[in-house]
């Protein structure tokens, strides 16, 4: 279960926020626009999963940092697993709009 779980963390994120974005705001609204309700719903899910799974901080903030290539984390003045805990956040509540 939790190789399947951080493969659908990484498929997220590497999917979502590769070096090819134009920023990690846009890629984020461009997902949202562009996701339907289904996969939004089970990505809270598996994303809740990766933040409160057994996991250090220091393998999480590296897995996410790695999966999402595309985001210069220092920059954003967060650790990954903070500015992930956000991403899930936002998607939920778009979820339940």
């Amino acid at each position: 279960m939790q190789n399947e779980q951080n493969e659908d963390v990484f498929q997220f994120l590497g999917g979502t926020f590769h070096q090819d974005i134009e920023s990690p705001e846009h890629a984020f609204e461009e997902f949202l626009r562009e996701t339907s309700r289904v996969y939004l719903k089970d990505a809270v899910l598996f994303l809740k999963e990766f933040i409160n799974s057994a996991l250090t901080k220091e393998e999480k903030n590296s897995f996410i940092e790695k999966s999402a290539d595309g985001v210069y984390f220092p920059a954003l003045g967060h650790e990954p697993i903070d500015w992930l805990k956000g991403i899930t956040l936002q998607i939920e509540t778009e979820v339940s709009n």
